[in-house]
């Protein structure tokens, strides 16, 4: 188990339409600043992206920006994190957040956060990395992809040991301590059979 310095987030740079999904990501950087754990996230200002740096900003927290030349140009970078990385392309911005966090969490988002997460799976399947990923279930809003990646699993395209890399929870709390008491769990190659 190692100690969670930062915790990368992955969320929408839009508000969505449920007020309560811009009210969690606010609470979210807030929690991890009471409990001296620094946000990693995209660097925008915008939509829950926004809110999570704010949350830690307001609340004295340390919040790591990671924003591709483009985006900045259309002027969506946050003015006020604590430090800001600007890079050349998407990729660099998702293999930066991999560096620079010790764990990976997925609130509501679009094509982009479901990109962020099923990548940073992907690198833990094949053993790239053995940090804690998780989703923030809010509302029910992961029930259909849950769902999708059981079907998965019983289609055979999908071991169960790799399903279970991804935890799910309901509420900021009960997600931080299962980072804290994370360890990574035996591996199997994941061109072989299951041997869990």
């Amino acid at each position: 188990m190692e100690t969670i310095r930062r915790i990368a987030v992955y969320c929408g740079s839009s508000d969505g339409v449920d007020v309560s999904f811009g009210t969690l990501a606010y609470q979210l950087g807030k929690f991890l600043t009471e409990n001296r754990i620094g946000v990693v996230y995209g660097g925008a200002n915008i939509g829950l992206m926004g809110q999570v740096a704010n949350g830690a900003l307001d609340n004295g927290g340390f919040v790591i920006g990671v924003l591709p030349k483009f985006l900045k140009t259309k002027e969506i970078e946050h003015p006020n994190v604590s430090e800001i990385h600007i890079v050349d392309t998407m990729q660099e911005r998702k293999f930066k957040m991999y560096e620079l966090a010790d764990g990976f969490l997925a609130l509501p988002g679009g094509f982009g956060t479901m990109e962020e997460l099923f990548e940073i799976l992907t690198w833990s399947q094949l053993g790239l990395h053995q940090k804690p990923i998780g989703i923030l279930n809010w509302n029910g809003f992961y029930h259909s992809l849950i769902n999708q990646l059981q079907r998965m699993v019983d289609d055979g395209f999908l071991k169960k040991s790799h399903y279970d890399l991804l935890k799910v929870y309901s509420n900021i709390e009960t997600a931080l301590k299962s980072f804290e008491l994370y360890s990574s769990p035996a591996r199997t190659n994941w061109l072989t059979e299951d041997k869990l």
